[in-house]
């Protein structure tokens, strides 16, 4: 369900909001406080309709039930992620830092926990799109390049390429092998666990952690032809990080 013609006082919207939630009561009231912002809004109750939409449409926001049905939240946002940079926000019912902290860790910009205030939803909503707009024009105006330390990762046509010395490689990347890549360089320092990994980047089969091993073992080699040592870097026992301790 769609909201495509927000009232009069609004009729110069500057966003649009996919709302991937399926409780009626928030898909009526929180449409009708975004459009009054100036925001279009799109609605979708599962999670297989709201990746649908979100190609169909790009939106500039997301906001995202983690309890929607087929498939939930959790694994909404992470393919999210690897499509691109949509900012996202997390609703969810239970206050729990566990949950804040699995939410904004596998990539959620903010995190609202129900009941709340509409108004406070739009809040959210208009500081994330700032911050998001911001970065964006930090980043040389382009919101869909990664960077790396050398490696660059243009999010929008799925291509990597090693910066050495001002010579630019292209890394012939498998999907797998580029959804690793983004997943461990937008937080570079931060350890992931095998099993973590192949839930967020090997989700379609039944692959074993061992797996992550080979595919990480590739994407290293591939780096390393290009100029590019020691990316990913690994902990043993423990997972990997894209760069080495500083």
């Amino acid at each position: 369900m769609s909201h495509p013609n927000p009232p009069a006082a609004a009729r110069l919207p500057d966003g649009l909001v996919l709302i991937i939630e399926d409780e009626p009561e928030i898909v009526d009231i929180v449409p009708a406080y975004l459009a009054r912002d100036g925001l279009r809004t799109a609605s979708a109750g599962d999670g297989r309709e709201g990746l649908r939409q979100h190609l169909a449409l790009k939106p500039d926001l997301v906001l995202l039930d983690v309890k929607i049905p087929e498939p939930d939240g959790w694994q909404v946002l992470a393919e999210l992620r690897r499509r691109g940079d949509t900012p996202v926000i997390m609703l969810t019912a239970h206050d729990q830092d566990l949950d804040k902290l699995l939410a904004l860790r596998v990539g959620a910009d903010d995190y609202v926990v129900k009941p709340f205030n509409p108004a406070e939803v739009v809040a959210r909503v208009r500081a994330v799109l700032r911050r998001a707009r911001a970065g964006g024009q930090g980043n040389g105006g382009n919101a869909g390049m990664l960077r790396c330390g050398p490696l660059e990762i243009d999010l929008d046509t799925h291509q990597a390429r090693a910066v050495v010395d001002g010579v630019s490689t292209p890394l012939p990347l498998t999907l797998t092998e580029f959804r690793l890549a983004v997943y461990l360089a937008r937080t570079p320092q931060r350890v992931v666990s095998r099993a973590e990994l192949l839930a967020g980047c090997l989700p379609e089969g039944d692959a074993l952690e061992r797996t992550v091993d080979s595919h990480i073992s590739k994407l290293r080699r591939k780096l390393e032809e290009a100029g590019v040592a020691g990316m990913p870097f690994s902990l043993r026992g423990v997972g990997y990080r894209m760069m080495a301790p500083t």
